[in-house]
């Protein structure tokens, strides 16, 4: 009798096969995507406050404009996402981001190469079209960038993941590795060439990006499409064929049963009339202008049906905090003394934290389970920024309680400009004026006595980076196995919104308190609302585990989310 053992393929069969998997090319699609967003958000920025006379208004609007959008409209986005075919959705919202950028940024370059005649030009008031031009299509490119992220990174890797929560954990700590590298490198890239060439260039560059990206990026999406049979059936969809596949089949079984056509097709005359009366109520003009109020209302109520809702609020209330790598934190680090080579290096570091973080959650999860893992990430989260409570009292420290945090806002506003800028889910900030910019002369800068203050808090951002996203890795995995296929999409939008809305809130916060003296405070705020969100995440997770929570598992032990109790969506 003949082995019919399998073949074992050599390295070269290994390597390729890893290089054309659906895997792979889920990875080189979403670098190149992530490349170019991370690109235009920091260029955007610097165009906005460039055509504005170094004025931070335009970006603060641009800010304010992005985060309502997505805000007011994240779960009408995600039901798009849900109600229509996968490869669909995927293109469309591809198109529509890459078209919005290089419209976007041929209309920069008219404006930069033309802006005197365009302020010359009908008072003024062709400029200013202009304006509302460019920060309208770059929140529609943002909303389309929105759309991508729920359906690619929500969904399809979902799908291509399987039913392996592992090769899922992996997937997932994979796309963030690369979304903490492009975060970086992208910036300085686009930044060199405005440097050493023009703004002008510098537009040119990330709409000829975006032209190429788009074409690369959707032969990608089609090859992993046909690589993935089940993408291309939803869960809705499939119960949708199999309802007219058994309307077809009645007719057929009643006929067997000796009825005649007649009397067969009776009741379905009957069905059709009253469906018929019913119709000119649903498809009335008040009827099909409150859908999209019934869509938003819908989406929360389902996000808050949610066995994972405190999971998901968990993670939403992290964004209330300035202890961010962000620019208002490096504002705030150039009124204490610390140079550009300075905060490079700690950029730097923080984003090999994160990475660790990233590595970190694949290995705890296979040893303890998913849920656990967050617990575990969020104590490590909150043990770290403990450093930054301690900042506040170290020596060198600017707080001083006897200022007002209030006093002088208007002032703060127009001189230090520590106004927000929001961008793809990527909280920034944009700081101007004389005491807060990186071209501020070091002579200038206030005289600080000592930098155990600043170090301390740096280094509690920094290391608290690394339970940060490890548990943002759990609670988005969470999220993917525990929400249903036909609802993931408007669950990850409001998500989305929730996100915004607290980044929003820690916006207007540091508006309401700018100066330095201030900052203790908002520090002590800050690490309230992240330890209230693991406290909500805590509740999550013992009422999951139970006591079971504090249990070390060993590697045999599988813990995984089955222990979740089912909420009332996915009964």
């Amino acid at each position: 009798m003949e082995n019919s053992a399998p073949k074992k393929k050599s390295c070269c069969e290994s390597i390729r096969d890893f290089f054309t998997s659906a895997k792979f090319l889920i990875y080189m699609g979403h670098a190149l995507s992530t490349w170019g967003d991370r690109m235009w958000n920091f260029a955007v920025a610097v165009f906005l406050v460039e055509l504005y006379g170094n004025s931070l208004l335009l970006t603060a609007v641009y800010g304010l404009v992005v985060a309502g959008s997505v805000l007011l409209l994240g779960a009408i986005i995600g039901d798009w996402v849900d109600r229509n075919p996968r490869l669909k959705v995927a293109q469309t919202s591809l198109v529509v981001q890459n078209s919005c950028v290089i419209a976007c940024g041929i209309l920069l370059m008219v404006v930069f190469q033309f802006k005197e005649q365009l302020a010359e030009a009908y008072n003024g008031w062709l400029l200013t079209t202009c304006y509302i031009l460019v920060i309208s299509i770059a929140n529609i490119a943002n909303l389309a960038s929105t759309a991508t992220s729920i359906t690619i990174q929500r969904d399809w890797v979902v799908v291509v993941a399987g039913q392996d929560s592992s090769k899922l954990a992996d997937m997932n700590a994979t796309v963030r590795i690369i979304d903490q590298l492009t975060n970086i490198l992208a910036p300085m890239l686009v930044g060199q060439i405005m440097a050493f060439g023009s703004h002008f260039i510098g537009c040119g560059f990330i709409s000829g990006w975006n032209l190429c990206s788009m074409c690369v990026e959707y032969m990608l999406l089609w090859k992993v499409y046909q690589k993935t049979p089940a993408l291309a059936v939803k869960a809705g969809q499939k119960e949708q064929r199999e309802e007219q596949e058994l309307k077809q089949l009645s007719p057929l079984k009643e006929s067997e049963n000796g009825q005649s056509p007649e009397e067969s097709s009776q009741p379905l005359m009957n069905e059709t009339s009253v469906i018929k009366l019913d119709s000119p109520k649903k498809t009335g003009c008040c009827y099909q202008v409150s859908e999209p109020l019934r869509t938003f209302k819908a989406g929360w109520v389902a996000y808050y049906n949610q066995n994972i809702f405190f999971a998901g609020m968990s993670l939403a209330f992290l964004y209330m905090t300035v202890l961010g790598f962000d620019c208002i934190t490096t504002g705030y680090a150039y009124t204490q003394g610390l140079n550009g080579s300075v905060l490079s290096l700690l950029m730097g570091a923080s984003a090999v934290s994160g990475i660790c973080g990233t590595v970190a959650f694949t290995w705890v999860r296979r040893k303890c389970g998913l849920i656990r893992t967050g617990f575990i990430s969020g104590i490590a989260q909150l043990s770290c920024l403990m450093l930054c409570v301690v900042s506040v009292f170290a020596p060198g420290s600017p707080l001083d309680l006897s200022v007002s945090p209030f006093q002088d806002m208007y002032g703060h506003l127009m001189g230090q400009k520590m106004l927000p800028e929001v961008g793809n889910g990527i909280t920034s900030a944009v700081t101007g004026g004389n005491a807060t910019t990186a071209s501020t002369p070091a002579e200038d800068l206030p005289t600080v006595k000592t930098y155990m203050s600043v170090g301390l808090l740096f280094a509690g951002v920094i290391a608290a980076r690394v339970g940060l996203w490890s548990f943002d890795l759990t609670v988005t995995q969470l999220i993917q196995e525990n929400v249903i296929e036909s609802e993931r999409g408007v669950i990850n939008g409001v998500q989305n919104s929730m996100n915004y809305l607290l980044d929003l809130l820690h916006f207007i916060m540091v508006i309401l308190a700018p100066n330095p003296e201030a900052f203790g405070l908002l520090v002590i705020i800050s690490v309230s609302f992240v330890t209230m969100g693991h406290i909500m995440y805590f509740r999550f997770a013992f009422k999951s585990l139970g006591s079971r929570l504090f249990l070390c598992c060993s590697p045999e032990q599988k813990v995984e989310t089955d222990d979740i109790p089912s909420s009332p969506t996915t009964v």
